[in-house]
């Protein structure tokens, strides 16, 4: 399993391009790897032919360990089939992975659910699934290398608890004592249920349920407040329409969105908390700000990060758009790309949403929801005279961690935000 970013730790196989006995050149796709909600291909180190898979699909693996062979035609052993492999070598180690994994929860030996002992590595995200649900690791079967405990057999565990868990019948003082009737067996999974016959079941995609993973804990951790202010677009869309072609010649899209990051970078630097996470020692402040800009995709939605945001010009952050943006659609984005962000901005109105309150992207402070650009009559006043003109108007709507800021600050921060807009 290749090092496919500074803070992975591990990766799932979502398929395998090449099966044993195919040849396959250097730097061919090899296998894709799943990392959170990235999917990366990943090419084969040598030319050669497929001997062996040692790792099947939808198994997760820790950076470093074996998960195929490649080697010379003659070596391929006879009806070599592809294999998920109860023992395989002990993984080979890079630097990287090594500081990562001292960096990581440490290795613990495990008594297995029939008594006997096991060792395996524990991810950060089964140890968060542990902690937030009050889980004895001991107790779940793990079907992963040498019987460690991966992300799938805590939530299978979860469902099937979830269904086994009896339900608290009210109590009534005097009541009669009940007949007693055996109760029908408790499904396998709280899926089970029977579906209609006009309905079927999709299976979420692991985009899908990382999705509603990430935003469930969202919700679950921080007071989610939204507030709403209007901002006038004249300026932006008149300076677009006269920068477009110049930068087009210079080989970059000039879309709104830009505009949008330049001017969160004017209000994270006006009121630097809005740049900050919450942690139970102190508000951490980044220094650094590295916008996430939300592109969405048919099956989801990724965030790539804008690195640096504020040491950009216009041109750059135009540059630096349509190569994140176009990357995300085609499913190229590094698993680095997509980490490592301070604060996210999420267009929705490219749908024609006018104002929403969308999900902290954690562990953030804040996210900004753009709505739709709408042209309508509004009031203006000049030289003291009101006046009805028609303008391109757009919703900005501000979602903020309560533990961070309170509303007079996160006004400031979205004031400061449309202040830039209006004022390009």
């Amino acid at each position: 399993m290749p090092q496919l970013g500074e803070s992975v730790t591990e990766g799932t196989i979502g398929r395998w391009l090449k099966r044993p006995g195919e040849t396959v050149a250097k730097y061919e796709p090899l296998l894709e790897v799943i990392t959170d909600k990235v999917d990366t291909e990943v090419p084969a180190p040598e030319a050669g032919t497929v001997l062996e898979i040692l790792v099947a699909e939808g198994d997760t693996v820790r950076v470093g360990t074996v998960i195929a062979r490649i080697g010379a035609p003659e070596e391929v052993a006879t009806g070599a089939q592809p294999a998920t492999s109860p023992e395989p070598p002990a993984p080979v180690v890079t630097p990287v992975a090594t500081q990562l994994a001292a960096a990581a929860p440490p290795a613990v030996a495990q008594p297995a659910a029939d008594g006997t002992a096991r060792s395996g590595f524990i991810s950060p995200v089964v140890a968060r699934l542990a902690a937030e649900h009050g889980l004895d690791l001991t107790r779940i079967a793990g079907t992963g290398q040498g019987g460690r405990v991966t992300k799938q057999d805590v939530l299978r565990y979860l469902e099937t608890r979830q269904a086994e868990a009896p339900v608290a019948a009210p109590t009534t003082p005097e009541a009669p004592s009940p007949r007693v009737v055996a109760a029908p067996p408790a499904p396998a999974s709280a899926d089970a249920t029977p579906l209609p016959e006009d309905a079927e079941l999709v299976p979420l995609t692991p985009m899908r349920r990382s999705i509603a993973e990430h935003m469930e804990r969202s919700v679950r951790t921080a007071p989610h407040v939204t507030t709403v202010m209007e901002a006038d677009l004249s300026r932006v869309v008149a300076h677009r329409e006269a920068n477009k072609a110049a930068f087009e010649r210079q080989g970059a899209r000039l879309t709104f969105t830009p505009y949008f990051v330049q001017a969160v970078v004017v209000g994270l630097q006006r009121v630097p908390v809005m740049n900050g996470r919450f942690t139970d020692a102190g508000i951490v402040l980044n220094r650094r700000i590295h916008i996430g800009v939300a592109v969405a995709l048919d099956e989801g939605l990724l965030v790539p990060v804008i690195r640096d945001a504020d040491e950009k010009n216009l041109l750059g952050l135009a540059r630096i758009v349509n190569d994140l943006a176009g990357r995300a659609r085609t499913r190229r984005l590094a698993p680095d790309e997509t980490q490592g962000g301070t604060f996210t901005i999420t267009n929705h109105g490219v749908s024609g949403s006018l104002f929403a309150t969308p999900i902290i992207n954690q562990p953030q402070a804040a996210i900004l929801g753009v709505g739709a650009i709408v042209k309508r009559p509004v009031v203006v006043t000049q030289h003291g005279v009101d006046a009805i003109a028609i303008k391109p108007m757009c919703y900005l709507s501000l979602t903020f961690d309560h533990r961070i800021a309170d509303g007079a600050t996160a006004d400031a921060f979205l004031a400061a935000v449309k202040e830039a807009l209006e004022g390009v």
